[in-house]
Parts: C-alpha cells; sequence; structure tokens
C-alpha cells in the first residue's frame, strides 16, 4: 500500500479541507448574490441557471468520466487536476462583467469540482473500517455546510471592504497552491485481495459505464438507493434561494442574514454530518432495516419544522429551528446513504457509481430544480404574487422530504432479507 494510505486520518483530514475550499468556491455566488445580481443585472432565471443548470452541464457529466478515471488511475492526481481546474476559473469569476463570461466560469469551476466526491468516496471506503466508514464519510460531507457557511461569512465580511471581484481572485490563488502538493502523490492498487476476487482497478470509461448501467438495471435496491439520494437534494435547490426569500419576501437585511445563514449553516451542517455518520454506524445494526430505516427516522423527525419554517413568523424561535433543521438533515443522510450505495455495488466501480450518483442529484435536483424555483418564482411574480419564492421553496421542502418514502421501501426489502449488503470493502453482493 502507498505510504500516505498508512494514515487513513491524515487522508481524511486533507479531503476535508480541500472540500471546504470547493464549496467556499461553488457557494461564494449564493453569498453575494444580492451584489452580483445587481452588478451583472441578472434575472432570477438567470441566477438560478448560474446556481444549478451550468453546473448540470459540466459538473454532474464530468463527475462520471473522472470518477471512471479515478477508478483506473491515481486518485490524489485526478483531485489535484480538478482543483487546479476550479481554481483558476473562480478567480476568473472575478473579472465576469456579464451573465455570459460568469456561466463561462462557472462552468469550469464545476468541471474541476467534479474530480473531488468520487475519488475522495472511493478512498474512505477502501480506508476505513465497515465500523467507521459512515462516520468518515459524514465527516467528509461536513466540508459542504463548512464552506457554503464560510462562503456567506466571508461575503458579509468581505463585501464592503474586498468586494466580490476581489475575494474571487484571492481564493483562486490559494486554491492553485493547495493542489500543487497533491500532483506529487502515487497510489498503488492491487487487483483484488482474492485471486478470484473483482480487480480494483475499472475498465475504460465505454466499458465501465456500460458494467455500471448494468448493475443499476439489476439491482432494484440501489435504484431505490439513487432515487431516493437524488430527492432529499431537491433542498440544495431551496437554499440557492434562501437569502433572496429572507431578504425580499421576509424583509431580512442581506449582510445581516448572510453571516447568520453562514454560522447556522456550519454549526448545523457539522452537527448533522456527525450524527448521521457517527449514529448510522452505531445504530444500523439495531435497526432492521438497516441504515435506510436509520434515514427515515431522521427524516420524519425534521420534516415537521421544515415545513413549519415558511409559514411562522420571520425571526421567530420555530423559524430558526426549523432554518436549522433544513442544514441539519441533508448532512446527517449523507454518511448513512453513501454507505448504502457504495455497498451495492463492486468494489472497481465505486468511484464510477459516485460519480453518476452526481450526475443525477445535479441533473433532476440541483439544476434542474434551481432553475424550475427560479423561473416558476418569476413566473408567479409576473401574476402579482407577493409570496412566490415561499410557495415555490415550501413545494421543494415536500420533495425533499418525500426521499423517506423512498428509504422506507428500501428500509422494508432489508427487513425482508431480500437485499444483501457487503460492506467489507471487497466486491459488493448484488441485490435480489
Amino acid at each position: 500500500m502507498t505510504s500516505w494510505k498508512k494514515s487513513p486520518a491524515a487522508v481524511l483530514i486533507t479531503l476535508i479541507v480541500l472540500s471546504v475550499m470547493a464549496q467556499i468556491d461553488r457557494n461564494m455566488l449564493l453569498g453575494f448574490s444580492p451584489q452580483i445580481t445587481r452588478d451583472l443585472m441578472l434575472t432570477n432565471g438567470q441566477y438560478g441557471f448560474l446556481v444549478g443548470a451550468v453546473w448540470v452541464l459540466s459538473f454532474g457529466v464530468m463527475a462520471v468520466f473522472l470518477g471512471s478515471l479515478a477508478d483506473r488511475f491515481s486518485r490524489p492526481r485526478v483531485i489535484a487536476a480538478g482543483m487546479l481546474i476550479w481554481s483558476v476559473c473562480t478567480a476568473a469569476s472575478g473579472h465576469a462583467h456579464n451573465f455570459e463570461q460568469m456561466a463561462l466560469a462557472r462552468f469550469f469551476v464545476a468541471t474541476g469540482e467534479a474530480a473531488l466526491v468520487p475519488a475522495a468516496v472511493a478512498l474512505l471506503v477502501e480506508l476505513f473500517s465497515e465500523q467507521r466508514r459512515g462516520t468518515a464519510i459524514g465527516i467528509f460531507f461536513i466540508g459542504i455546510p463548512v464552506g457554503t457557511g464560510l462562503s456567506f461569512l466571508l461575503a458579509g465580511h468581505l463585501g464592503a471592504s474586498l468586494g466580490w471581484r476581489s475575494t474571487y481572485t484571492v481564493l483562486g490563488i490559494v486554491g492553485v497552491v493547495m493542489a500543487l502538493p497533491l500532483a506529487f502523490l502515487r497510489e498503488e492498487r492491487g487487483q483484488g485481495r482474492e485471486q478470484n476476487a473483482t480487480p480494483q482497478r475499472g475498465e475504460p470509461f465505454v466499458a465501465q459505464m456500460r458494467a455500471m448501467l448494468r448493475v443499476v438495471g439489476q439491482n432494484h435496491a440501489l435504484l431505490l438507493a439513487l432515487v431516493g439520494f437524488v430527492l432529499f437534494h431537491m433542498v440544495y435547490a431551496s437554499f440557492a434561494f434562501t437569502q433572496l426569500w429572507m431578504v425580499r419576501e421576509r424583509g431580512f437585511d442581506a449582510a445581516s442574514i448572510a453571516k447568520t445563514i453562514g454560522a447556522l449553516q456550519i454549526v448545523f451542517g457539522i452537527l448533522g454530518g456527525l450524527v448521521g455518520g457517527v449514529l448510522s454506524d452505531r445504530l444500523a445494526k439495531r435497526f432492521a432495516g438497516g441504515r435506510a430505516s436509520f434515514m427515515v427516522l431522521l427524516i420524519a423527525l425534521c420534516a415537521p419544522f421544515m415545513i413549519a419554517y415558511r409559514f411562522v413568523p420571520a425571526g421567530s424561535p420555530l423559524f430558526y429551528v426549523g432554518m436549522c433543521a433544513g442544514f441539519f438533515l441533508p448532512l446527517a443522510l449523507y454518511g448513512p446513504s453513501m454507505t448504502l450505495l457504495q455497498a451495492l455495488v463492486p468494489a472497481n466501480m465505486r468511484a464510477t457509481l459516485t460519480g453518476f450518483s452526481m450526475l443525477l442529484l445535479n441533473l433532476f435536483a440541483i439544476g434542474g430544480g434551481s432553475v424550475a424555483v427560479g423561473m416558476a418564482s418569476d413566473s408567479l411574480m409576473k401574476l402579482g404574487s407577493t409570496h412566490a419564492l415561499t410557495i415555490v421553496l415550501l413545494a421543494t421542502d415536500i420533495l425533499t422530504l418525500s426521499s423517506g418514502l423512498l428509504f422506507w421501501h428500501l428500509a422494508r426489502k432489508v427487513r425482508q432479507g431480500r437485499v444483501a449488503l457487503d460492506l467489507s470493502g471487497g466486491p459488493a453482493v448484488q441485490a435480489h
């Protein structure tokens, strides 16, 4: 085994730092949304395209391709190449002067960031034991709330002094410096622990995709897990418009609410990642439906607060509880859901499957969802609605929570013994 892989904790910490950086670069547009939409004269539909659809056109497709590369070649070097691309284009975002230029820069930021998650998840599944795998994956995805929260905090604190353009430039330079050491890391992988084991390296892209799609098509449990995974990401379609909703329809000040959103996103996102990862590892064997049952419980606990959040008075205690539940839930689901997905495919296509899941969630949730939210709210505003975003964001909440129905059905299959999960790190046992 390559020497750096003998320290799983150090690998996890490094991946968390990279994830935080990726999320800051990605979500700085959210933190500076009032300023950027004003300076570039963007409509809600254009803004929704920048935070959503452009990611589908690049991140989703490239996640599958780069995931297949991570199954074949050095995962650290795949990550390093991606980070160099996204950092250079983050700096370029600060020089955009219209919608088209910002869209082009965001396209290539997404291209680079597509390398990280597939390679990182496959590494963590390999390096951590069954008893710690959900925790490791959950902790890795803490980079999402930390990075997203920091993007709002940076926007709130640097908006007046540095401005959004200079902030983008500085972030790009920092990312390039961080990526260079990764390019020198070598990685060696064998061809399986046993003579007849599934090879640990994947096939060329076309063959790899065909093999993975066969597994998906033949595995009903994997289909349920994938659809549920995509549905709970609808919450991120609403996150893209959270600050605009609070400023335009709830009367909050842009700078002050950006700081509040950032701080709560960090605290409850971290809490979600830790609780979801740790408890799923400890409690999965105690539930008849395993990790799927655990996820159903989490969704059921958060659902009432997330719905009430859209109706209660702004600034009330229940308002903030609902907001925090929305920040908590998706991160709490990452550890168990990713562990479940990885357990349903062979070891040599785990990064490819992760990339495929990224494509699906970006196509149907983050990308399509964000554009749909923007266009639907624009249409309702033209019809005279004064609560257009409230109505549309409530719909995204309902779709998010409907993922619980899929996980409930999956839990039933597990309880009935119709699903075999392999969490050993070797080839997966196929579900019936």
